[in-house]
């Protein structure tokens, strides 16, 4: 297969994660004969630094030509800490899931058995934990309207949903739930938003379609309570922007590292993967990222096509670095010699390997090897 892959590395950690994925896919490329072009643009800080504008038009022309973007992450202390900033890193991604109508944020959640230590949680709580959380991306409060008052002491969020808006996510979820443990489970705060009640009345519609799955109703205090108490409870959890963008945070505690968790945003036309983790500025250049979400990213992108087959290596390989415990500080304080790189290394040679992948790697790479 040929796909043309628009590369948007992004501020911070993003081009060192960015970089492991690509490894990732340009392995997976060599191996099963597919040609993979990829094609780099700025966004975020950096393009702000270059241009004074977060998503320049070539960089979205060049989304909009390409089959898939990968991306990495976006954000710069000198924005963060400024809120009086009128052009601002976000403001690109979210300027970029608009314009390509990315409607469906995925993002899976799993409990590595490898990793159930790792975790705050106890581990009779987490173990056997497998969620999808669908997050509806391009409305909701981070769309509507805004406003401010012309002394500056009052403002507003317009939080707005319309009945197409959320069927279309609604069905995917649905469909997503017919292929797992059938069971969605809708996040809101019904009690007390008209928004809320709008989305429980469209997904019961929906629901209807779908007879041999399960809807389930929480209110999004109580699904975080519930994520900490019981995550396993959970299959498909389907929900609006914002209370999406907090719960699926709040569950990467469940992998131990947030550095674990990838996301696909998907539309009709147009697809886009990336970590769900920022840009870490302290990180940078340190050789400590974690680039597993970024490359399990790359996975999804490859699903994404159907190609299944090539997904699944890269999740096996995954799974041995940490079985292994070739991975970045986050999850393992041990392996302070284990880089960034050194990870995406072993998921490449695991690629190329997968029978065979050297269990004398990280002796390898540190020079220690008595094999000659």
């Amino acid at each position: 297969m040929k796909l043309k892959i628009a590369l948007l590395p992004g501020d911070g950690i993003g081009p060192e994660v960015t970089n492991q994925a690509v490894k990732a896919l340009k392995a997976i490329a060599s191996e099963y004969d597919h040609n993979f072009q990829f094609t780099q643009a700025d966004v975020g800080a950096i393009a702000i630094d270059k241009f004074n504008d977060p998503l320049p038009k070539e960089t979205l022309d060049l989304c909009k030509s390409s089959d898939a973007v990968l991306f990495g992450a976006i954000g710069h202390p000198k924005y963060d800490n400024d809120p009086s900033a009128k052009v601002r890193p976000e403001q690109g991604l979210l300027k970029l899931r608009k314009e390509l109508g990315l409607f469906a944020n995925i993002r899976p959640v799993k409990a590595y058995p490898t990793l159930l230590n790792k975790s705050p949680l106890k581990k009779d709580i987490i173990e056997g934990t497998d969620i999808s959380i669908y997050r509806e991306l391009t409305g909701g409060i981070y769309f509507g309207k805004k406003e401010l008052s012309d002394d500056g002491n009052i403002a507003s969020d317009l939080c707005e949903y319309s009945r197409p808006e959320i069927e279309r996510i609604a069905h995917l979820a649905f469909k997503s739930a017919q292929t797992r443990n059938h069971k969605v489970t809708l996040v809101d705060k019904a009690n007390v938003l008209e928004s809320s009640r709008l989305w429980r009345r469209v997904v019961t519609e929906v629901a209807k379609g779908y007879p041999q799955v399960t809807l389930d109703f929480l209110f999004v205090d109580n699904a975080a309570m519930q994520m900490i108490l019981n995550p396993k409870q959970f299959d498909v959890i389907l929900t609006e922007n914002m209370f999406g963008d907090i719960i699926s945070d709040e569950a990467s505690v469940i992998g131990g590292s947030i550095g674990l968790l990838a996301s696909a945003s998907v539309g009709d036309k147009y697809s886009m993967f990336e970590p769900i983790h920022g840009s870490f500025p302290q990180a940078t250049g340190k050789g400590i990222a974690n680039p597993i979400a970024s490359i399990l990213s790359a996975a999804m992108l490859l699903d994404h096509f159907n190609l299944n087959t090539e997904a699944e290596l890269i999740r096996a390989g995954v799974e041995k670095s940490l079985k292994l415990k070739i991975s970045t500080p986050d999850i393992n304080p041990a392996s302070d010699k284990v880089t960034t790189s050194i990870v995406g290394d072993f998921i490449e040679d695991f690629i190329f390997n997968p029978k065979d992948t050297n269990l004398n790697f990280m002796n390898i790479h540190l020079g220690q090897s008595t094999i000659i």
